[in-house]
């Protein structure tokens, strides 16, 4: 099992800019492909991009493609989300995650370990 725990989130104004960090212990995250979900209020949890293992090919929403990018640091053992251009509609409790999978889903079911998030507000 890898662990994860988050930080960076806070109280922005729209159009500003945010990174969150996901530090990883236990196990490298060069062993997984790491993800960045999201539930914002009224909503089930949605992804929002993931870095897959090996070539590090990443995924993106459609909801967030252009604002965001997922990177990692190997020799750091954390990964990144880069949220610029933010919208109200970002408000919600971020979470990093992990899979096994070289090629998961979008969905939280392909991920099997969880940080405990990270709140990001939005102000109009």
């Amino acid at each position: 099992q890898v662990q994860l725990v988050e930080s960076g989130g806070g109280l922005v104004q729209a159009g500003g800019s945010l990174r969150l960090s996901c530090a990883a212990s236990g196990r490298t995250v060069s062993s997984y492909t790491m993800g960045w979900f999201r539930r914002a209020p009224g909503k089930e949890r949605q992804s929002v991009a993931h870095i897959r293992r090996g070539g590090g090919g990443t995924y993106y929403a459609d909801s967030v493609k252009g604002r965001f990018t997922i990177s990692k640091d190997n020799a750091k053992n954390t990964v990144y989300l880069q949220m610029d251009s933010l919208k109200p509609e970002d408000t919600a409790v971020y979470y990093c995650a992990a899979s096994s999978s070289v090629y998961p889903a979008p969905r939280p079911a392909d991920f099997g370990s969880w940080g405990q998030g990270t709140q990001v507000t939005v102000s109009s």
